[in-house]
């Protein structure tokens, strides 16, 4: 895990991305989706860093997939020190952020809070 990479503003985690070698998150200048980033634009016109600064609950953008949703409201409870350190707990024990493509562990799930379970206790 390169924790120094953190989160993206919509919450997936650039310091567990198997492609962050030639990305360098959505502030890098490099991301290649940034210009078409709904949540890199809306966190930008609201004049915040990412997205689970944001009052609301929302949904636009990758926010519409369980997975950075998941992570968002976790960062939202827990703070994105919380998030971080689940997520390198977890890592170290065997939960896995890729496991194919950009698919793993994390992305397994139709509820939102049995994902924030699953982050919490990296237990099923």
């Amino acid at each position: 895990m390169k924790k120094e990479l953190g989160i993206a503003r919509c919450s997936l985690a650039c310091c567990l991305c198997s492609e962050n070698q030639w990305c360098g998150g959505c502030n890098s200048g490099n991301c290649p989706d940034a210009k078409g980033c709904i949540n890199r634009a809306c966190s930008m016109e609201k004049g915040i860093s990412h997205c689970y600064l944001c009052e609301e609950d929302c949904r636009k953008g990758l926010l519409k997939k369980i997975k950075p949703y998941g992570f968002t409201l976790y960062a939202k409870r827990y703070g994105i020190d919380g998030l971080l350190c689940r997520l390198e707990e977890n890592e170290k024990n065997g939960v896995v952020y890729h496991r194919e493509g950009i698919l793993g562990d994390y992305d397994e799930f139709c509820d939102v809070e049995e994902l924030i379970r699953f982050i919490h206790t990296g237990k099923r």
